[in-house]
Parts: structure tokens; C-alpha cells; sequence
């Protein structure tokens, strides 16, 4: 049944989107760079389309070489960003042994989340995190969901001095809890949010994102699709649609590159970390993050197409 849909279907199937990649080595340098957003903290810029890993905790040999895969050429194609977590089961320990044996670290931004109600656990959660990983240092240390966060801040604001991660922050992907982020982010000097933000979910636009840009705060958007549950629907609502004609004024030619380049083009996001397990979407996710963003004029366009949709 058409709800069914699956991405590879809307993409087009992964043979295109593996011969993109193939191609990609001779024809890099004729493109454009991937778009990169400043860190407001700091300045240092990071690529707007990164990878999310909470389908990383996996053990069958195809499927960690298409997760090796991934991570092998996320920075072949100008990104870096990997969000993983604790809560994703193994996915730590799988990103950090292929890590390992690619010996890519020094390449990517490896940003985790900590759930803790005490400082010690926390810490406790977090040199776990660091060994899972085999790093000495994340770059991103985030309270997962706003749990823990009193408890946390300061630990994370120690070991941000200590030099053991390099920038701090907080998460949700409910709209729900958005009153309380934003009290945080009054509150707390925060480097990073990580918030849910898509094409059909844009409630955190109407006062999270502003206050991001308002405090200097990162914004890494999650659940670009609409999350790892809501996906299928996703694409469901546009199988068998073409794109609109104007989608090729900004190099659009995939509908997930449709949603990725609205999500990236909202002047307060820095990034957005789509679940990415094989490398043709990994292929399709980064073309979203070259060549022209949407305009305000495009991105209202882009909501009204969206609204119209049956489903």
C-alpha cells in the first residue's frame, strides 16, 4: 500500500544514487563546496548536512560495512557531523570501532548525548561514552531530552574547561518540551540546541529558532523527515509526485533533498543530522547541502506545496 513507500523508492532506488557517488571523486571539483554555517561561540563552521546514528547498533556484517561505508565517506563528500547517543544501543560502540579502523577522527565532529539525575552518573555515562567511542575528546556533549539538565550543565561546563569536550548542549525532539528549552537557553550559556524542525513539523520556528539567533546559540535539527517512525509517511505523501518544476532553480531532484534544503536554509539552523545507514542516501542527503538554499520567498512555496498534499 502506498503508506508503505519507502525512501528508496522516492529517491529513485539506490542504483542512482550510487552512481552519483561513484561519479562524485572525478566531478568534485567542478561543484560547489558543501554550505558550512558558523558555530556563533566560536566561528568555526561546520557542513549543514551531517549523519544520524540511532540506527547504528547493528551486528550483521552487511549491515555494519554499510555503516562503515558511511563513515567512510561522509568527509569524502565535504561533511562531518555524527550525532549518536547512548540510548541508540550499541551505536557508540560500532561508530567508534569503524572510526577506529578508518582512522577518519581527526575528519568528523563526533557529537553524543548524556541522560543522567545526578552528576555522577553522568560522568560515569559519559567516560563510557568516551571509551565507546575511543576518543579523548567529543566534540559535542549534549543532555539528551532535557533530562538531567541542572544536574549536568555544570559537569559539562567542567569538562569544557578541562578540555575533555569542546562544546556543550541540550536536546529534544518534542515539541512538547520546547517552554522548557527555551528557559534553558535563557538561562544556561549554551553552545548547541538540537531540536525537531522538518518541512512538516515547524513549530520550533516560531520561538525556538528565534531565540537561538537572539542568545548565539547553534542549532542542530533533528528529524528532518519527521523522524525514524514518521519517515515512511513522509515519503508516502509525495510517492509517485514529481517535483515541482522550481525545485531545479536551487538543484533540488530528490524529494529528500526538497526537505533537507528547506530545513538547512532557516537562517538560525547550523545543521541538520538525517538517520543515514547506507551510502546512497548518504550520497542524496549531501547533494542537499550544495548549491543554492532557498530564498524566504521559496521556502513559503515550498510550505504551501507541502500543505497542499493529501495525507
Amino acid at each position: 500500500m502506498q503508506r508503505h513507500i519507502t525512501r528508496r523508492q522516492a529517491i529513485g532506488g539506490v542504483a542512482a544514487a550510487a552512481a552519483w557517488l561513484g561519479g562524485c571523486a572525478s566531478t568534485r571539483s567542478a561543484e560547489t563546496a558543501l554550505i558550512s554555517r558558523p558555530i556563533p561561540a566560536t566561528g568555526e563552521r561546520l557542513p549543514v548536512i551531517g549523519v544520524g546514528t540511532n540506527n547504528f547498533g547493528v551486528e550483521a556484517p552487511a549491515a555494519l560495512a554499510a555503516r562503515r561505508a558511511v563513515l567512510a565517506q561522509l568527509p569524502q563528500l565535504g561533511g562531518s557531523v555524527v550525532d549518536t547517543a547512548p540510548l541508540y544501543g550499541r551505536a557508540e560502540g560500532v561508530i567508534g570501532d569503524l572510526v577506529a579502523a578508518l582512522g577518519n577522527r581527526s575528519q568528523l565532529f563526533l557529537a553524543t548525548k548524556v541522560i543522567a539525575f545526578s552528576a555522577a552518573a553522568g560522568r560515569d555515562s559519559m567516560e563510557q561514552s568516551l571509551a565507546k567511542l575511543r576518543t579523548a575528546r567529543i566534540d559535542l556533549m549534549q543532555v539528551h531530552n532535557l533530562i538531567g539538565v541542572e544536574a549536568m550543565l555544570p559537569v559539562l561546563q567542567q569538562w569544557k574547561r578541562a578540555g575533555r569536550i569542546r562544546y556543550l548542549g541540550i536536546t529534544t525532539s518534542s515539541a512538547a518540551q520546547h517552554p522548557r528549552m527555551m528557559a534553558y537557553m535563557q538561562r544556561y550559556p549554551l553552545d548547541f540546541i538540537q531540536v525537531d524542525y522538518s518541512l512538516g513539523n515547524r513549530v520550533a520556528a516560531a520561538q525556538v529558532l528565534p531565540l537561538a539567533q537572539a542568545r548565539g546559540i547553534a542549532v542542530i535539527a533533528n528529524t528532518p523527515f519527521g523522524g525514524r517512525r514518521a519517515a515512511a509517511g513522509v515519503f508516502a505523501r509525495v510517492a509517485g509526485r514529481p517535483l515541482p518544476g522550481w525545485a531545479a532553480d536551487i538543484g533540488v531532484t530528490t524529494w529528500s533533498q526538497f526537505f533537507l534544503k528547506y530545513v538547512v536554509s532557516h537562517p538560525a539552523v547550523t545543521c541538520t543530522v538525517p538517520g543515514t545507514t547506507e551510502p546512497a542516501h548518504l550520497a542524496d542527503n549531501q547533494h542537499a547541502g550544495r548549491g543554492r538554499l532557498p530564498d524566504a520567498a521559496m521556502r513559503t512555496r515550498m510550505e504551501a506545496l507541502w500543505e497542499s498534499l493529501p495525507g
